[in-house]
């Protein structure tokens, strides 16, 4: 890798880092950069799934007031992520590429939908409720977050890109919460995905890790996440699910032409 492939490396982890934590969408923008310095695709997304830990960290803690209060959710949703993430690396390490990436553009766009008409529903069914007071998870939408949880964690350990638009437009139908507060939730839960994902890529399938790229891209994703952290929670709900809409339709695009 020459000095400017380095570099170019390192600051496609830093938009990557900023984007994951006020989005979801950094790997469509690390991914193609660790293609064109030559990494095959597998290890291109093993190696960009371990660099975006400490991205993923830094956007996590930037969000911790926004997760006061979702300490209970979070505990139950984590074993789902943690089992979907090791679902995800299974199917990367045993599965052809394409029998998984030919549903990820329709996976990408149905999250698009669910962000854009998500205040239409949540306002549909606050009219369908005798008052607005926040109530405890009844047990069909704790399992159909659980099953949210499974899933977009299974996509996550496999192809990182979008996890976060995925998880947002899932759980924003099923948990009364602002944009904000849900994107610190997905923040953490993208952050135990990447950690264990990348976790099982090192413990079985270390020669696919190219630990110069995943370095630096660790290193552009620490400071990105902490930048996107510190900015991208201060912007309004309508700006941000705006920001979720056109990335994940750049999304659909981008891997339909890939």
């Amino acid at each position: 890798m020459t000095p400017l492939e380095a570099a170019a490396v390192a600051a496609a982890g830093l938009a990557a880092g900023a984007i994951n934590a006020v989005v979801g969408s950094g790997t469509l923008v690390t991914f193609p950069v660790l293609l064109a310095v030559g990494l095959p695709p597998v290890t291109a997304t093993v190696s960009n799934s371990l660099g975006l830990v400490p991205g993923s960290l830094t956007g996590s803690l930037g969000y911790r007031r926004e997760l006061a209060g979702q300490g209970g959710l979070v505990l139950r949703l984590l074993p789902a992520s943690v089992l979907g993430a090791l679902t995800g690396a299974f199917l990367l390490l045993h599965l052809p590429a394409s029998a998984f990436e030919a549903v990820v553009p329709a996976l990408v766009g149905l999250a698009v939908v669910l962000v854009a008409v998500q205040p239409l529903v949540q306002r549909a069914l606050a009219r369908s409720r005798a008052d607005d007071a926040p109530r405890p998870l009844g047990r069909g939408r704790l399992l159909a977050l659980l099953a949210g949880a499974y899933a977009t964690g299974s996509y996550g350990g496999y192809f990182a890109a979008s996890q976060g638009v995925l998880q947002v437009g899932v759980f924003g139908l099923l948990v009364r919460e602002s944009l904000q507060r849900l994107n610190a939730l997905k923040n953490v839960l993208t952050l135990t995905v990447n950690t264990v994902a990348a976790g099982a890529y090192v413990v079985v399938a270390t020669e696919r890790v190219h630990w110069a790229a995943a370095g630096l891209v660790a290193a552009g994703s620490l400071a990105g996440g902490y930048l996107g952290a510190r900015f991208g929670r201060r912007l309004p709900s309508p700006v941000l699910r705006a920001a979720i809409v056109v990335l994940g339709c750049a999304a659909v695009a981008v891997l339909l032409t890939r």
